[in-house]
């Protein structure tokens, strides 16, 4: 796994710019964005992660890694049964088969991710049954480690973002999109560092 090439000079700048960063990136100094490199695993980890808690998405993951490779033909080579008896929602069933056979047959190719703006990588891989918006931002994070990504419907975003600035109060995904701009170009950081804020471990897609 490898760290952003950015996340020095992000530290810095949101550091400067604003005191509630600061105190984060004090708090935690060997806390890192990482990168597992595994475009499909991050997906996969994203569908398995949808609507759990991270503690319970890590039991999740870990039985479904004990059952099959995190690969398009380990997914797709175990049955349906099989996935839900490692602890899959039949839907979530569902999208894991779709996703690994968009990878199979070449409909997903992140080969050619890099080169393209944020925006167009949420467009292909939204196409894909079950990969919505957050899941596709998790990607972008997590894989691609771009470093503008604001996920406003984030749970944790939005609870830390009422810890920290909101005196609890919990925001509208829409005004945690304009809270955000005080984080630009760093809002990945500040995101980060906000989920680590609440998590007793670093966030892993």
């Amino acid at each position: 796994m490898s760290t952003p090439a950015w996340w020095g000079a992000a530290n810095d700048a949101l550091a400067a710019a604003d005191p509630v960063m600061a105190a984060l990136i004090r708090r935690y100094p060997d806390a890192r964005l990482t990168s597992r490199g595994a475009p499909f695993e991050t997906l996969m980890r994203a569908i398995v992660g949808q609507q759990i808690s991270v503690a319970a998405a890590d039991v999740l993951w870990a039985r479904l890694t004990a059952l099959t490779p995190a690969t398009p033909g380990g997914v797709l080579a175990a049955s349906p049964d099989a996935l839900r008896g490692a602890g899959l929602s039949a839907r979530k069933v569902e999208y894991a088969r779709c996703l690994a056979s968009h990878f199979a047959d070449g409909r997903i190719d992140p080969a050619h991710f890099g080169a393209l703006p944020d925006e167009v990588v949420v467009d292909k891989l939204t196409a894909v049954r079950g990969i919505g918006r957050w899941s596709a931002e998790m990607f972008l994070i997590f894989n691609l480690n771009r470093p503008d990504v604001w996920p406003v419907d984030d749970i944790g975003l939005l609870r830390a973002l009422a810890v920290h600035y909101l005196d609890g109060r919990r925001p509208t995904p829409r005004e945690a999109s304009g809270f955000g701009e005080r984080f630009r170009p760093w809002r990945t950081q500040a995101t980060w560092y906000l989920w680590r804020s609440l998590d007793a471990v670093e966030v892993h897609y």
